[in-house]
């Protein structure tokens, strides 16, 4: 005879009813179950006990517990549903991200992004005896920046300069990313030749630029294939642009019918290993081309550190010919000391009448800095651990200090420079001291001097002394 199934006991029924009443509950809000009283609560409990044939007292047989099941079953897949309806939803909605980088708007899959970044710079300039320059306040750069992605393949830049008396642009490109091995940049950016030029002016770990970015090319407009390969330990950059002078942006057009072809290599043997070699890296850059014309956007003229002009070529003279540059560079960064150094050739064929002139100059420079308090050097700066006002942090010091540079070939005095006004051999040295606030604010002061060989039969200009500050924001 077999033995007949137990029914199930008070505690049993109480304890599937709990369990549906759980199931339930957890359909409804956080907010909605605190609002509820006990006595909601036990009310509730009863209609489901109701609802699934439960009482005190009578056992739940075949047909009531199986019912019973089904209710649990359901409301189961009614929860799973509406969690995965929720994820999905997470997932397809936008991230609004504004932080210290600025502000980044991102479609829920990542592949479409729009950053807003800027970066503000103020100057206060005062020039110590006998100048030629006015002591001022100056804002140095006001620029915008819309950054970011369109699918996975396009990335932008776009970036105006509102500092001056006109507003001009900067950069704006367009990246077609088929593979960190090789990418496509098209439109106007630093061309790859020098290598400061190529460092933001908010990462600068002095006011402005040394004697040898004067001989390097700044933005042009152009195409460049350019990528990162073996972990980033090797990069490189080649491209055909319309050609730009020494330390100058290009202008919106070509000037001639000439092309300048720039490129650059660059090594990081221990990148990512834990050696004292880690931060060391060195490369080569160069562009080569021609140049036909006069006047300024075939010309350079080179200035000092102070920004005072001394050395330009006079207005009967042409660019007429081969344009070359090369420049072997290298930084090693390790803890809180950075050293950063490169050497510059500029050489280009000019002509005044029938006499012509292939001139070489040539600059280097070299620079180093320590952060005092303990916080890693870079090539893209530094970053405070400890921003000033939180938690009694005081923000990161550093300590700079550069010498450079920068020689005029002999032979362009006096037929293609007057020695009257220009010098024909400047040397410069920087110290200066930063204070990192925050990640986004920075005050720099730098004390400068520059001092000049006249060319035969001219005079020596006055030494330059000068002491700039400066506030800068960046996000």
């Amino acid at each position: 005879m077999t033995a007949k199934r137990p029914p199930f006991t008070l505690p049993t029924r109480k304890l599937l009813s709990l369990s549906l009443a759980g199931l339930v509950c957890g359909a409804w809000s956080p907010a909605q179950a605190q609002q509820l009283s006990v006595e909601q609560l036990q009310q509730r409990l009863e209609r489901l006990e109701r609802l699934a044939g439960v009482s005190d007292g009578a056992p739940i047989e075949g047909a009531g517990l199986a019912d019973l099941d089904q209710r649990l079953r359901i409301l189961e897949r009614r929860l799973e549903l509406q969690e995965e309806e929720r994820v999905a939803s997470a997932k397809a909605a936008p991230k609004i991200t504004v932080d210290q980088k600025g502000a980044s708007f991102k479609s829920g899959d990542g592949n479409y992004e729009l950053k807003l970044r800027g970066l503000l710079q103020g100057d206060a300039r005062v020039f110590i005896g006998n100048s030629s320059q006015n002591d001022t306040f100056l804002l140095r750069t006001a620029r915008p920046t819309l950054e970011g992605s369109l699918g996975k393949l396009v990335a932008y830049r776009f970036t105006p300069e509102f500092a001056g008396d006109s507003a001009s642009i900067v950069d704006a490109y367009a990246d077609l990313r088929f593979n960190p091995a090789y990418t496509v940049r098209v439109g106007k950016f630093t061309s790859p030749v020098g290598l400061e030029r190529l460092q933001s002016s908010a990462a600068l770990v002095d006011v402005e630029r040394a004697l040898a970015s004067e001989l390097a090319p700044n933005r042009d407009l152009g195409v460049q294939l350019q990528g990162e390969v073996a972990k980033g330990k090797f990069s490189y950059a080649l491209g055909v642009f319309n050609g730009t002078v020494d330390g100058r942006d290009a202008v919106t057009s070509n000037p001639d019918d000439d092309f300048e072809y720039a490129g650059r290599v660059f090594f990081e043997p221990f990148k990512g290993k834990e050696s004292v070699w880690a931060g060391l890296g060195f490369g080569l850059g160069a562009s080569a081309g021609e140049k036909h014309g006069s006047g300024s956007n075939f010309l350079p003229r080179y200035r000092t550190p102070g920004q005072a002009t001394f050395f330009s070529y006079r207005s009967a003279v042409l660019a007429d010919g081969d344009t070359l540059r090369w420049s072997p560079q290298g930084w090693f960064y390790r803890n809180g000391f950075g050293l950063q150094a490169e050497y510059i050739v500029s050489q280009q064929e000019v002509a005044r009448d029938a006499r012509r002139k292939e001139l070489e100059h040539r600059a280097w420079q070299t620079t180093a800095s320590y952060v005092l308090t303990g916080e890693d050097a870079s090539y893209r700066g530094v970053t405070p651990s400890r921003p000033f006002g939180i938690n009694g942090g005081l923000g990161a010091f550093e300590l700079t200090a550069r010498y450079g540079e920068l020689d005029i070939d002999d032979a362009a005095f006096p037929l293609y420079a007057d020695p009257a006004t220009s010098a024909s051999h400047v040397r410069s040295w920087t110290v200066g001291a930063n204070w990192y606030l925050t990640a986004n604010l920075r005050l720099a002061t730098n004390y400068l001097q520059s001092s000049f060989d006249a060319a035969a039969g001219g005079a020596r200009l006055p030494d330059e002394k000068a002491v700039f500050s400066r506030l800068q924001v960046s996000f």
